[in-house]
């Protein structure tokens, strides 16, 4: 249930967002190209920020870079 303070908590760091080509899902309604975005949690995989809709959305490494 740690997921449901992460909008709370401390940013861990900031990261650009590079591109938003993705091959799945549409992560250009959620996220904006050169964009700087707080981290909130991180896993190997996955950035968890705070992204365009005031919410915290995991999103696939790839499309950031780290500031």
């Amino acid at each position: 249930m740690i997921h449901q303070t992460w909008s709370e908590s401390q940013t861990i760091k900031k990261v650009k967002c590079v591109h938003t080509n993705a091959k799945k899902y549409m992560v250009d309604r959620a996220l904006t190209a050169d964009k700087v975005y707080d981290v909130k949690n991180e896993t190997e995989e996955f950035y968890f920020v705070v992204d365009n809709t005031g919410k915290v959305g995991g999103y696939y490494k790839d499309y950031f870079q780290e500031v």
